[in-house]
């Protein structure tokens, strides 16, 4: 089935439009390139994975391989494609990342006491106004509600009349030295950064529904260097936080209790990995390599459950810590949504929802066409959001262009106006 996006509340971009999302992850990095059709609609047109060695718990710890691997993956799309993709909104996660709420406060500056762009903007300057270390940097600025004088609840305050515009954020910052080796890797491999965009905010983009959005959901995506955990309520970002734990560290206890090389070790887990270990059954065999590759021994599935669930839970156990940390005093009827690589492993679900108290469900990506069913797993979650986001973005910068074009053209035809009338 040919599901199509379309971003509700904004104009539609120019037919034939490409937005490139970029995952740079520590076991994979994806590119996917969306075209945007008639009507507003994205459509998946590329697709490129490679694997990733340049990074370690989701930051750059070598450039120059990162680089080659992020041009490799982007020439996978182009080719897949037929289009140059020289743009590309980024993701970035990693331990660094931290997330304060804080807020801002203007007057409004018209005589009309009508709120413009430039009161949103001043307000937003001011709430960005925090103690911050010189080595850290802003990456986002996220408001999540607009007051006009005590009024509440407001998603875009341009045009209504007050004297007072305030605005509640969450501000998302990051290490300035992990910002800009992550920025240096894209630029060598070719590529602009049209924007940076935190990873669990981009897997909320494609993995809730508007209705987990506005009640109040986690998504907690399992990847293989990071556990990324972001908190949806009422259309924005509540909190966001990242675990420098992940599948990888799953995958090194599988090749140290069964001593096995690591890439056995990764197939194995795909392959035989289930949870919990109280529901798998003892007469289920399989073979194992030996490190070195000479001969192979017999392991149970039943083993091989005991060795991923401590992991698991140690993982699940500090994201709940996490989601206690966030002092969220809302409910979250729309519970926990799980989505990367990691949520894959059968019976994931299960041991997440006893463990966080919480229901679960497995997000996959949805709201695109054309090859979507390429990317129809949670693994691709990230990179998905990442191209979604970007519609969104550009959609909305074109959206306050035409605004300021119509007012000005306003005001320009009626000091013309004025002219005649009183020459």
């Amino acid at each position: 089935m040919n599901f199509l996006f379309k971003t509700p509340g904004v104009p539609d971009l120019p037919k034939g439009e490409v937005v490139l999302g970029l995952d740079i992850g520590s076991t994979k990095i994806v590119a996917i390139a969306a075209e945007v059709e008639a009507g507003g609609h994205l459509s998946v047109i590329g697709l490129g994975e490679v694997p990733s060695g340049g990074l370690r718990r989701g930051i750059v710890v070598d450039i120059e391989h990162t680089a080659q691997a992020i041009a490799q993956a982007v020439d996978m799309a182009e080719r897949m494609a037929g289009h140059r993709l020289q743009r590309a909104f980024v993701g970035i996660t990693g331990p660094h990342i931290e997330s304060i709420n804080n807020r801002g406060i203007v007057a409004v500056a018209g005589e009309n006491r009508e709120v413009t762009i430039e009161d949103v903007e001043r307000v937003l300057q001011a709430a960005k106004v925090i103690p911050l270390a010189s080595e850290r940097q802003i990456i986002h600025v996220l408001p999540r509600q607009y007051i006009v004088d005590g009024y509440g609840g407001i998603t875009d305050p341009v045009g209504m009349t007050g004297s007072r515009l305030e605005v509640e954020t969450l501000i998302v910052t990051a290490a300035g030295a992990a910002v800009q080796n992550l920025v240096k890797s894209v630029q060598r491999a070719g590529i602009e950064v049209q924007e940076l965009v935190l990873n669990p905010l981009a897997s909320a983009e494609a993995v809730l529904q508007v209705a987990e959005r506005e009640l109040g959901a986690v998504v907690v995506d399992l990847g293989g260097g990071t556990t990324e955990i972001a908190i949806i309520a009422q259309g924005g970002l509540w909190f966001a936080s990242v675990l420098p734990v992940g599948g990888e560290h799953i995958t090194s206890d599988i090749a140290v209790g069964l001593r096995t090389p690591i890439n056995q070790a990764e197939r194995i887990k795909k392959e035989w990995g289930r949870l919990p270990s109280s529901s798998v059954p003892e007469n289920e065999l399989f073979q194992v390599p030996n490190v070195g590759g000479e001969g192979t021994h017999t392991v149970s599935q039943k083993m091989l459950a005991g060795i991923i669930e401590p992991r698991v839970e140690e993982i699940l156990g500090l994201v709940r810590q996490e989601i206690s940390r966030a002092d969220f005093k809302g409910l979250l009827p729309g519970g926990v949504v799980l989505t990367g690589g990691g949520a894959l492993l059968p019976g994931m679900a299960q041991l997440a929802s006893e463990i966080l108290e919480l229901p679960v469900r497995i997000g996959f990506p949805s709201r695109l066409g054309g090859l979507a069913d390429m990317v129809a797993s949670p693994a691709y979650a990230t990179a998905v959001g990442l191209v979604i986001h970007g519609i969104k973005q550009l959609s909305k910068s074109q959206a306050a262009a035409s605004r300021e074009g119509f007012w000005g053209s306003l005001w320009g035809y009626f000091r013309a106006w004025l002219r005649e009338l009183f020459q």
